[in-house]
């Protein structure tokens, strides 16, 4: 059915469902919402202003991607991902990230490669600023770069992939990552760019296996931090 043909009730109940999971989504990924947090629907409600069936249709869509955790009889949380969850999670970008890669070089010239050095600049910028807002928008910012490169190859199944596979890679960063600064090495993201405008896809994908490795061996296994604060992860 498209939306179209959707009774304008229903098609309201989608859209505002969808900003909500949005909201939440960019909450988990920018870390502003750590794993094992409650997700109460009727405290999601009040902060958003909607009804709870609205924030439980949003809440179900993010368990289907994994970000959510719904437990009976308990309600909803921030995914906690276990040790096996989070190697399977690497595992996968392994195979599938030179995959896109291999993809996307094709489609990339001049004006993709300017999308993705700009991409970088504001990367660099962000890396170079202090505190907490900052340091989430350079999560965010790093995680952009592997979207947009995913974007470049046209192959919509792929993006939407690597769109789970980087919110993933955010909340067990979040629970098992040692680092303070960003798990996502900046000077391998200008590397793999150097190698895409010179066409040489070989060394493209080496260096996003590297990348990849060096992201997970910042990763020490240790225990689920204590929830966030729901108000303070959406600034309401």
């Amino acid at each position: 059915m498209t939306p179209a043909n959707l009774a304008p009730a229903e098609s309201a109940i989608d859209i505002d469902a969808q900003q909500i999971r949005d909201a939440i989504r960019d909450a988990i990924v920018e870390r502003r919402l750590a794993p094992g947090t409650k997700l109460s629907e009727t405290d999601v409600g009040s902060l958003f202003k909607v009804s709870r069936t609205l924030v439980r249709a949003a809440l179900q869509a993010l368990s289907y991607e994994g970000l959510v955790s719904v437990e009976k009889n308990r309600g909803a949380f921030v995914a906690s991902p276990s040790v096996a969850e989070a190697q399977q999670i690497f595992a996968t970008r392994r195979l599938l990230e030179p995959v896109i890669l291999r993809e996307a070089a094709p489609h990339i010239g001049k004006m993709q490669v300017t999308e993705l050095r700009a991409l970088l600049a504001e990367e660099e910028r962000l890396t170079n600023q202090r505190g907490a807002p900052a340091r989430r928008a350079e999560i965010k910012a790093s995680g952009d770069f592997h979207l947009a490169v995913a974007a470049m190859s046209g192959n919509a199944i792929l993006k939407r992939f690597m769109d789970e596979l980087v919110a993933r890679s955010s909340l067990v960063i979040a629970l098992y990552g040692q680092s303070v600064i960003s798990s996502c090495g900046h000077s391998e993201h200008q590397q793999i760019v150097d190698a895409l405008e010179t066409k040489d896809v070989a060394t493209a994908c080496e260096v996003m296996l590297q990348h990849i490795d060096h992201i997970e061996a910042d990763l020490d296994l240790r225990p689920a931090r204590k929830g966030s604060d729901l108000k303070d992860a959406f600034h309401l």
